[in-house]
């Protein structure tokens, strides 16, 4: 069969984590949210249903964008929605890197921008971090062809965050655009949407599947300067989002009550589940995101994650060249991390 493009052939594709379709888990795997979105979605998505789907949607979104950059202090020309985060970061690859050049990511991050490299014809370049998780400055070292740069600022597996200033240092020494990823920027300290508009070649993407219990909706979206998202536009599907997305999307980013609440609670659980980790002596990485990643200087992992899903409770096993293994745990609610923390207590 020699159907296929020779790059689509050699690659190995993107495996996403563990959907199970039947039986009973406690999922902590995926960094969903445990809780219910704001009411206020499935009354905006009823109201879309009553008045029926037979006509095409807002191609660019305009509810959502203007809604949005109310919400963050930006024109909504600079804002552009996407079918969820994902969708962003295909979008800006597919109009940014060509067939032989290349993309810079860090070292371990999303493996999913190393992919959309390979979905090109071009290459990826992946710069470790240093062991306290800061990038040093070959991050931002000059490389012919190279057309763009992902950063995900919280990152992942380890929820940890660089400082704004120092992303917009990287920016400045870059050849090329900086896309900042912010999937889990709600449950940080501080986010870099303000770099946006001191320099052309820092964007931020954002996500409403993780701080606004969205996953299952798929609704994300950039910022960048106008010039930038004007030729977004010609890359995106024409209607990329459908109308309930936007219903729904537009309806969650204006509940900003709910989401502070929400936080909240994330926040105070996912320090209860580090406290809880380090207590079984994993060193836990101090995280800025859903999340918490656990390395364990002694005892091997993959077995704990096997008999962790064994027993109906799903957490993600990684394992990075060079950096080892840990296993990332969604925050759920505190039953879920209750009952997560007991069973390890009783394996290790």
């Amino acid at each position: 069969m020699a159907y296929f493009r020779p790059e689509i052939e050699r690659m190995q594709g993107y495996v996403p984590g563990e959907q199970p379709q039947g039986g009973k888990f406690i999922k902590l795997n995926t960094n969903e949210n445990p809780y219910p979105a704001s009411p206020a979605v499935k009354q905006a998505i009823g109201a879309v249903l009553e008045r029926g789907l037979a006509r095409y949607p807002d191609p660019l979104g305009g509810a959502f964008r203007r809604r949005a950059g109310e919400v963050l202090g930006v024109d909504p020309d600079w804002i552009l929605c996407g079918n969820g985060s994902d969708d962003i970061l295909t979008i800006v690859t597919r109009a940014l890197v060509g067939e032989h050049e290349w993309l810079r990511l860090p070292y371990p991050s999303y493996i999913l921008y190393k992919t959309l490299g390979q979905l090109q014809g071009a290459s990826a370049e992946e710069v470790a971090f240093e062991r306290d998780w800061s990038l040093s400055e070959k991050f931002a070292a000059p490389r012919a062809d190279l057309k763009l740069a992902f950063l995900p600022n919280p990152n992942s597996p380890s929820g940890t965050i660089l400082r704004p200033e120092r992303i917009l240092e990287l920016a400045e020494r870059l050849p090329c655009p900086l896309l900042v990823d912010e999937a889990y920027a709600d449950f940080a300290e501080w986010n870099c949407l303000s770099l946006v508009a001191r320099s052309e070649k820092i964007m931020v993407s954002r996500t409403l599947s993780k701080s606004y219990a969205l996953a299952g909706l798929r609704f994300g979206f950039l910022v960048a300067q106008p010039q930038l998202i004007r030729e977004f536009v010609k890359v995106k599907d024409s209607y990329n989002v459908d109308a309930l997305a936007i219903a729904g999307a537009t309806a969650a980013i204006d509940d900003q009550a709910w989401l502070a609440a929400n936080r909240a609670q994330i926040l105070k659980t996912r320090g209860r589940l580090a406290e809880g980790m380090r207590r079984l002596g994993f060193a836990t990485v101090e995280s800025q995101a859903n999340f918490v990643w656990n390395p364990h200087p002694e005892v091997p992992l993959r077995p704990l994650y096997e008999q962790l899903k064994a027993n109906g409770i799903l957490v993600r096993y990684m394992d990075y060249s060079g950096w080892g293994d840990g296993l990332r745990i969604s925050v759920g609610t505190d039953d879920q991390i209750d009952a997560c923390l007991t069973l390890l207590k009783t394996m290790i």
